[in-house]
């Protein structure tokens, strides 16, 4: 009688199983950890409109994968990792159009808004001094 062998990926002992998602990488962490994220659509029955939602998992990045900042990839659900760990990267997909530019932006807007109450506070030392 044969035994069944079940298909292990490069990482080893992690099979995965359940639910398979694409998204991209928005962090990588150190522990071979990433950081996932992908857009949904959900109605809003009070406004009769979709909405859109975002959804952010950390995954297991393994080294034979090592997936980086902007990469599309498909993930699937395994076995808990760690408390919040439960998927793993299976497969790199590409680079993510236009994620540098968004992250260049969300920078952007960072600053300018630090500029802005930096202003606001001269402002008002200024009307206190008077």
């Amino acid at each position: 009688m044969a035994k069944k062998e079940a298909k292990k990926p490069k990482d080893g002992n992690i099979i995965p199983r359940g639910r398979a998602f694409t998204g991209v990488v928005v962090s990588v962490n150190p522990h071979k950890t990433a950081v996932v994220e992908w857009e949904r659509w959900k109605y809003a029955v009070k406004y009769e409109r979709y909405e859109k939602k975002r959804t952010r998992v950390s995954a297991h990045n393994p080294e034979s994968i090592n997936a980086e900042k902007g990469d599309r990839v498909l993930i699937q659900e395994c076995r808990p990792l760690s408390k919040t760990k439960k998927f793993i990267i299976t497969k790199k997909l590409g680079k993510e159009e236009l994620f540098a530019e968004k992250e260049r932006l969300m920078e952007e807007a960072k600053t300018k808004s630090a500029k802005e109450k930096e202003a606001e506070e001269k402002k008002e030392t200024e009307g206190v001094k008077k």
